[in-house]
């Protein structure tokens, strides 16, 4: 599975329901796991970002629906970015020329 990691700002309506953000992180995490997708971890941030999760996902077709049904219910804005560990990264330099 590949890794990713979504960046999500509060909208409007996220921020004036804030008290129940882990009653909806813990949603979201059923809903990934029906799309297809693994939840890995959710923090609570400060700085530009409110919130970040590490995604395990089989493709970025899956990972896209589980950020776009995120951000349909209208709470957070997503930023959606490709992850890659040391020894994944070992394989994108093997294949250089």
């Amino acid at each position: 599975m590949a890794t990713y990691i979504l960046l999500s700002n509060f909208t409007d309506q996220g921020i004036r329901s804030v008290k129940d953000t882990t009653k909806r992180a813990e949603a979201f995490r059923e809903t990934a796991r029906k799309l297809g997708a693994n939840i890995k971890d959710i923090y609570w941030t400060l700085g530009k970002y409110d919130v970040i999760a590490t995604v395990e996902a089989p493709d970025a077709a899956t990972v896209t629906a589980v950020s776009l049904t995120l951000a349909a219910a209208g709470n957070v804005r997503t930023q959606t970015l490709a992850a890659f560990s040391a020894n994944e990264m070992g394989q994108v330099l093997g294949k250089m020329t």
